[in-house]
C-alpha cells in the first residue's frame, strides 16, 4: 500500500534537495574546483518591455527560500505589475544558492501565473463578487498558493477551506449539485430546507437552482422555500444547457423583480472566463472563476548570472550587468543598469528583500492587493 502522496516534503526544498540534477554536479565541480565566486542573478521573464504586463507572486515564498543564507536579495514587492527585466536579485557566493535555482523559480512562475489569471477576471468585472473556484484544478498540497494569488488580484475570496487556514481567510462556498442530487429529483425544497437548517447564521443563504429543470422555476421554487431567509441564487448550469446564458440570468433577475424579491443576488458559475464576465457583468451580481485562474500560463522565468566578482558577464541572449527596473509617472515600465540614473521620474522597483540571510520585507495581503489594483489602473492592464 502506497503510504504517502507525490508531494516533495517542505525539508527538501528547503535544503535544496528540490532541484534540478544538473545544478548537483555544478556545485560539485565547483567544490571539486575550489571556486566559489562572488556573483549576481537576476530573475526575468523578458529581457525588455513589450507591453505585456504581468503581476509578481511567490515573493514570500522565494524570500522564506533564501532566509538564513550569507546572501543579499531585492525583489519587486509582491502584486505589483511588471514588464520585462529582473524580478528578483540575488548576491553572493554562487554556492550558497545554486541548488535554490529550480525551487525559486516554480514559486514566482506558478504563483505570479494564477495572479495574473486572476487579474484578468478582476479586470473583466471590477464591480462584481468574484470568488476563486480554481483549487479543485491544481494538486491540493498548492491550493494555498492558488487563492493567495486570487487574493492578491483583488478577487474577493476563495472556497477552499485549509487554503484558509494557511492563509487565515475563512473560505467562501454554499451548496454543490451534490446536495441536491442526494435529495433527489422533485426534492430540491428539502435541499434548500435541510441547508438552512443546518449552516451556521452568518453563512449566506444562496440556493443553487439548475439542477433537474429550469433555472426560473427552481428560483421561484427556492424563494417558496426559504422566503425571506434566501439571500442569493447560484446558476452553474452546464455549457452545453446555457443557451443564451445572460438572457436566462436577466429572465431570473426579472422574475425576482416582479415577486418583490429584488434583493436577492443572482450568481454564476461554471468554466467562466474574462469574456463571459464582461458579457455578464451587468446582469449578474457574482461570479465563481476556476480555470480561469489556474489555467493560466505560468510565468517563463529564467535565471541568470549577471556579474561574476564584480565584472559584468551573460550567456548569449541575456544582458550583461546588474539592473534596476523602474515605474515612470506615465505607467511605463523601464529596465536601465543599477549604476546609471534612472528615468527622472521613475521609482525604482527592485527593493531589499533579505540582507545578509535575514528577511527585511513585510507581506500583508491586503498591501499587496492594494498594490495590484493601483498598478493595473496605472498600466491600463
Amino acid at each position: 500500500m502506497t503510504e504517502s502522496f507525490d508531494t516533495i516534503a517542505e525539508g527538501d526544498v528547503r535544503s535544496g534537495r528540490a532541484t534540478d540534477a544538473y545544478f548537483d554536479r555544478t556545485v560539485e565541480a565547483l567544490e571539486a574546483a575550489d571556486r566559489n565566486p562572488h556573483v549576481v542573478a537576476e530573475v526575468t521573464a523578458d529581457q525588455f518591455p513589450d507591453g505585456e504586463f504581468e503581476v509578481l507572486a511567490g515573493v514570500k515564498d522565494a524570500a522564506v527560500l533564501l532566509e538564513g543564507r550569507d546572501v543579499d536579495a531585492h525583489a519587486i514587492r509582491e502584486g505589483r505589475l511588471f514588464d520585462g527585466g529582473p524580478v528578483l536579485r540575488i548576491e553572493g557566493a554562487y554556492r550558497e544558492f545554486a541548488r535554490l535555482e529550480t525551487s525559486l523559480l516554480g514559486f514566482l512562475s506558478h504563483a505570479s501565473g494564477f495572479a495574473t489569471g486572476a487579474l484578468r477576471a478582476r479586470r473583466a468585472a471590477p464591480d462584481s463578487n468574484v470568488l476563486s473556484f480554481g483549487a479543485r484544478h491544481v494538486h491540493p498540497s498548492i491550493a494555498a498558493v492558488v487563492e493567495r494569488a486570487a487574493l492578491v488580484a483583488g478577487l474577493d475570496g476563495f472556497s477552499h477551506v485549509a487554503a484558509g487556514d494557511v492563509l487565515g481567510r475563512e473560505a467562501s462556498g454554499t451548496m454543490p449539485h451534490a446536495l441536491m442530487l442526494c435529495f433527489g429529483r422533485g426534492n430540491q425544497e428539502d435541499a434548500w430546507r435541510a441547508f438552512d437548517d443546518a449552516a451556521p447564521e452568518d453563512v449566506p443563504r444562496i440556493a443553487l437552482c439548475d439542477t433537474f429543470t429550469d433555472e426560473k422555476d427552481e428560483v421561484l421554487r427556492a424563494i417558496e422555500a426559504l422566503g425571506d431567509r434566501l439571500d442569493g441564487v447560484r446558476l452553474d448550469t452546464t455549457g452545453s444547457r446555457r443557451g443564451d446564458f445572460a438572457h436566462i440570468v436577466r429572465e431570473v433577475q426579472w422574475e425576482l423583480d416582479v415577486r418583490g424579491h429584488d434583493e436577492v443576488d443572482v450568481f454564476v458559475s461554471g468554466g467562466l472566463g474574462p469574456e463571459e464576465l464582461r458579457a455578464l457583468r451587468s446582469v449578474a451580481d457574482g461570479f465563481g472563476v476556476g480555470s480561469a485562474i489556474t489555467d493560466a500560463d505560468p510565468v517563463d522565468f529564467a535565471l541568470d548570472i549577471v556579474a561574476v566578482d564584480g565584472d559584468p558577464v551573460a550567456k548569449r541572449g541575456k544582458l550583461a550587468g546588474v539592473k534596476q527596473v523602474y515605474r515612470t509617472d506615465d505607467g511605463e515600465h523601464h529596465v536601465a543598469l543599477a549604476d546609471r540614473p534612472g528615468p527622472t521620474d521613475g521609482t525604482p522597483l527592485l527593493e531589499p528583500l533579505v540582507d545578509d540571510g535575514e528577511i527585511v520585507r513585510e507581506f500583508d495581503l491586503e498591501d499587496a492587493t492594494d498594490r495590484c489594483l493601483a498598478d493595473a489602473k496605472r498600466v491600463d492592464f
